[in-house]
Parts: C-alpha cells; structure tokens; sequence
C-alpha cells in the first residue's frame, strides 16, 4: 500500500465520526500523491503526512454563562491549533450548533494550507461554539463570549495564536471577546483579528474575503482568455463574503443575480441590490423575505428538502460562499448543463468531492476555497502587521496588498500544477503550492 494510502487509513481510522475532516485530507492526499510518490520512502521515514494530519494541539472546554431568564447554559468550546510550522496559528472562530470537533478539525486543517498559500507567516488553526447567537440578545451575547474568552485566552495570543471571526462571529462578538482578553491580560495586543476601527481593526477587513475571491477570479478567468465584465454569476449566502463579493463583481462588470440564507433563496433578473440585503442581513438581521418584500423583481424561494436553490438559475459563474458541502453532485451536473464555466469557493469546502470531479471533468474552471476565499485571513495578517506596528494603513492600501496576493495565490497554483503535470487543476495546484512550503519548514524545524 502506498504511504498516501496508508496515511489516510489512519486518519479514518483513529477520528472516527468526523466525516469533514475525512473529506478534507483525502482530498488533499490524493492531490499530493503525485509529490511523495516522487521521493516515498523520505516522507515515509520523516513521517511528514502523519504530522501534517494531527493537530499540535486540540484544546475542548465548556463555556457556561447565563441568559436572560436567569437559566444556566452550558456550551461546547473548541480550539485546534494544527500547525504552527510557518507561523503562529491563526483561523476564525465559528458560533453555530453544527459546530464539533470534526467541523473544527476539517477547517483547521483547510486554513494550514490557505494560509500558506498567502505567502504570510501564519500557521493553520481554527475554533469554535456549538453557541448559535441567531435570536440571542446583546447582552446574552456578551455574556457568552465573555464566557468563552475567560477559558481561551490561556492558549492565545499575538506571537501564539490569533483568531478571528468565521460563521456567527462579526464584530459583535470579536469587541465582546477582545475586551474581555484585555481585562484579564492586563494587556493590549493584537490578539483577534476583525476587531472595529477605533480599537486596531483594519480598513477593509470586513469585505476582504468577498473581494479576494473575486480578485481571484478575474484573474482565473484572464489567464484563460475570458472576461468576467458582462457575466452572470450565482451566488449563494447572504453574509459576510456573499454581500462583498457581489459587491465586488458589480465593480468589475459583472452582475451578480441570487444569494441565500437558512430559509430561501432570492432570484433577482435585474441583479442584486447591494445596499438593500446589507441593510436587511447586515442592520436589520432579518431574513430574505424582506429583501423580496422591498425588491419588486425578486423572486423569493423558501428552502425546501431536496431542491437545489441558486445551482437551478442560469450562469456563467457560480461562487459558492454559505457552508460546506452546499453544491453537491446534482448542483453540479445542473450547473454544467446551464453552461456555467467558472466555479471559485468563497466558503471552506462548500463543494462535495464528487461535485468538484463532475466540474472539472467536464471543463469547468475550478477554485478551491483554500486559493479563492484566501483573502480575508490574508487581511488578517495585514491587520496583525498593522497592530505590530501601531500603525492604521488606509483602505486604498490594504485593498492593493490584498489584489496582490490573490493574484500571486492564483499564479502559484497555476504554475504548481502545470509542473506536477496537471495542468488546469486549481484544486491539486493549491494543494501542491500549499503543502511544499509548509512542509520545507517542517523538515528544517526537525522532528517537533
């Protein structure tokens, strides 16, 4: 049996019941096959894969706290620091009930990668809540993450480990928890990223990995002799990454026609307004509903079991950018015969394994979220260089930096797997570019 095999059998084997994380690292391996197959039996002896696969550090807590009838919660906290070969670690924090050891071991994993594909000294890390903030007062939210930091903050820190927001985490929360570090620490460091403006957050934080994955894009797309001015593109989410990315795509021409939440899914022939679902998702918190209430030319489609959403809606790109796993086969095979022919994930992992095979197959340009969702811990980093120096870069300037490294992302990959003989395939080329540097760093630093 091969050493990739091998690997991944015991990866299987001994985290058993965490079906994400399985996904993730086969599909890293089968992307890295061609590697150490190149020089077997070293990576065998250094035992590299097996390192790379296990966390340096999984930290799991309880957060109690107290909510506003007086009732005592109890929550599941998670931190894996996965590794720190190339950087402190660094990852976001994601609150939701469908958060587990598994979920946050599959996206720890994931970020090792995409970090070092940014080309910044940050290691690969991630955390996280079963906490659900949806429908939780301010002052419950604080209280929860007042909670969640008092057991945190021992194993973080700037030279250490820096998280940031992901799914259910904004700025609420990273103000709620970057207080409470300060008062316990007595001390003010950058230890979170994402924090606001008036307390060391950065200038173009909040739309950097919608605007990456469109950076990307159109850089995906020009080296293969197409434009992304006039295209129609679906998109799915209605947070963070969603709104900025269709911000972005409107900017650069294209015209950006869906998005979604938990509940449905909107249609919009003239395009999506921009100001109007930030007012609804962003000020008001509210559902799609409103949107459609308030649009005219919406189209509101409530979510139900079985049916395939914004996948169904003819377009030239799709960008995937709520959860994982969210485009499945079907959605695939109707995004091929609607002649969409550009897929880039601006969520972790949201295309299933067969998925992304049935895309590729039939020649559709593909991006994995490790490459095209990049930017918004790239920003990060930026955010953490600001901090270091005590300096407030302007939004011009950051936005640059942040064009910059995606382009670079997407010509590392592209050239990673043109000399692996794969040319065309992001998803072993991120995979690739990703993995050498790190593990170059694991071989120099010794057996640790």
């Amino acid at each position: 049996m091969s050493y990739v095999d091998e690997v991944y059998e015991l990866v299987v084997a001994k985290n058993p019941a965490q079906p994400e994380f399985h996904q993730a690292v086969k599909e890293v391996l089968e992307s890295l096959r061609v590697v150490i197959e190149a020089d077997e039996e070293a990576y065998r002896k250094e035992a590299l894969l097996e390192r790379l696969t296990v966390p340096e550090r999984i930290v799991q807590f309880r957060v109690p706290w107290v909510d506003d009838k007086g009732q005592v919660q109890v929550n599941n906290g998670f931190r894996v620091q996965f590794n720190s070969a190339i950087g402190p670690y660094k990852g976001g924090l994601r609150f939701h009930p469908s958060v587990n050891l598994g979920i946050i071991k599959f996206l720890g994993f994931e970020q090792i990668f995409k970090n070092s594909l940014t080309g910044l000294p940050i290691g690969g890390g991630k955390g996280g809540c079963d906490f659900d903030p949806k429908g939780k007062s301010d002052r419950e939210v604080m209280a929860f993450c007042q909670s969640f930091m008092t057991e945190l903050y021992r194993h973080i820190g700037a030279d250490t480990d820096v998280p940031a927001g992901d799914i259910g985490v904004g700025g609420r929360e990273i103000g709620f928890m970057f207080g409470q570090y300060k008062r316990i620490r007595n001390q003010y460091e950058g230890v979170l990223t994402g924090k606001g403006l008036t307390y060391g957050g950065s200038l173009a934080r909040t739309e950097a990995t919608g605007y990456g994955l469109l950076y990307l894009t159109e850089e995906m797309l020009k080296c293969n002799g197409k434009d992304i001015a006039g295209k129609t593109i679906a998109v799915s989410g209605a947070g963070n990454v969603a709104i900025y990315a269709i911000q972005k795509a409107q900017q650069l021409g294209a015209k950006p026609v869906t998005c979604s939440d938990s509940t449905g899914w909107i249609y919009d022939a003239e395009g999506i307004d921009v100001e109007l679902l930030k007012e609804v998702k962003e000020v008001k918190r509210a559902r799609l509903t409103e949107y459609a209430a308030a649009r005219p030319s919406a189209e509101y489609h409530e979510k139900k079991a079985g049916e395939h959403g914004v996948w169904t809606v003819k377009c030239d790109i799709a960008l995937p950018c709520a959860t994982q796993n969210e485009l499945d086969l079907e959605d695939a095979k109707a995004l091929v015969a609607n002649g969409c022919f550009a897929v880039a994930e601006g969520a972790n992992m949201p295309t299933t394994l067969e998925a992304t095979e049935y895309l590729q197959k039939n020649g559709v340009l593909f991006c994995p979220g490790k490459a095209s969702n990049a930017g918004g811990v790239a920003t990060s980093a930026l955010e953490m260089s600001q901090n270091s120096e005590r300096l407030s870069w302007t939004f011009e300037e950051v936005d640059s930096k942040l064009q910059q490294i995606m382009v670079n992302i997407f010509h590392n990959l592209d050239e990673a797997s043109k000399k692996y003989g794969m040319e065309g395939d992001y998803v072993a080329g991120a995979n690739i570019a990703g993995f050498l540097k790190v593990a170059t760093a694991m071989k120099a630093q010794g057996v640790c």
